[in-house]
């Protein structure tokens, strides 16, 4: 995290002139230090002097004039608007939660099986996204659904979570262009002068595609994630599940391991990134990145209050010591 006194560059840098002028006043300050001196050695007697004024605020009387200067340094680069880079919740993006919900979801490697893991972990992640985020639902094993188009009302999202059921299949391809086609139409309607929102698919699934089999068919998993890329949709990819998990299949324990390369695979060709996560607790790690990356923007924002602030106690400072050092101001 950046502090508050950090720096990303200047909006009205010209206020920087006054400098020179500090800079004047302490080379004035300096001078007329030293002519002092100059006379006092020159008229005084050092005896005299003493017998005076035995008690002199020393080295100590510099110091109000050198807050001064601090001070309005301080406020010169407030002036000079200082900005730096600061996260800020987005106003608007679009997000398509997209789930597996084929039948080696209902694995219990993941306990108390990997679809009710991932029903938890969506619902957090819809809690945790801010509140400018549209978020949609895809639901997908054989075919694919959009449950919940983009919204903000996150209780809709929630409960097409909780309604998710296993059934037979696992069209990622299909998935993916429903996603891509919910934040086309989505976009359309909330686009502005700068154009659709950003947006991003998120997809969480266990096993490797089968409908159709072919990852390069029209309907494939690649060829969608390439579609994807080209209508700058990126997807994150969430391999769910361990290599140990295995289903109930016709009165046979079948395996059901969990298919890191295509997932992998699609992430990369769409231009978004991976994830792995072997249990809800990673899951929901994952989901709380994502939320962080897609909820928030980094931005050159104003930066001068922390320093007019600064400054302005600073100057404050230097008319304390004044009036307890040197019984003036400074």
């Amino acid at each position: 995290m950046n502090s508050p006194l950090s720096l990303g560059g200047f909006t009205d840098p010209l206020w920087f002139l006054l400098l020179i002028g500090v800079a004047g006043l302490a080379v004035g300050y300096a001078w007329m230090l030293l002519r002092r001196r100059r006379d006092t050695a020159r008229f005084t007697s050092a005896d005299l002097l003493t017998r005076v004024a035995p008690r002199r605020p020393g080295r100590w009387r510099h110091v109000p004039p050198a807050l001064l200067a601090v001070g309005l340094v301080l406020v010169t680069v407030s002036l000079a608007g200082p900005t730096a880079e600061q996260k800020v919740p987005r106003n608007r993006a679009t997000v398509m939660l997209v789930v597996d919900v084929s039948e080696s979801m209902a694995a219990t490697d993941v306990p108390p099986n990997r679809l009710a893991a991932a029903r938890k972990a969506a619902k957090s992640f819809a809690d945790t996204l801010t509140p400018g985020v549209n978020l949609g639902l895809v639901a997908f094993a054989g075919s694919a659904t959009v449950l919940v188009s983009p919204t903000t009302d996150r209780t809709q999202v929630k409960q097409g979570v909780d309604d998710l059921r296993t059934a037979e299949g696992t069209a990622t391809g299909d998935a993916i262009a429903a996603a891509v086609q919910a934040v086309q139409s989505f976009g359309k309607l909330v686009s502005g002068a700068d154009g659709p929102p950003p947006a991003r698919i998120v997809l969480m699934s266990d096993g490797k595609q089968t409908t159709p089999a072919d990852f390069n068919a029209d309907r494939g998993a690649y060829t969608q994630a390439k579609a994807a890329k080209a209508a700058q949709i990126p997807v994150s990819a969430i391999a769910f599940g361990t290599a140990a998990g295995t289903i109930d299949q016709d009165g046979k324990r079948a395996p059901v391991p969990v298919d890191d390369q295509s997932m992998r695979e699609i992430a990369a060709l769409s231009g978004g990134d991976f994830y792995r996560a072997e249990d809800v607790d990673q899951l929901r790690r994952v989901y709380d990145t994502l939320s962080e990356q897609i909820g928030y923007e980094t931005k050159q924002a104003d930066a001068s209050q922390p320093w007019l602030v600064l400054g302005a106690l600073t100057i404050l400072a230097a008319a304390c010591a004044g009036v307890l050092v040197t019984q003036r101001l400074p």
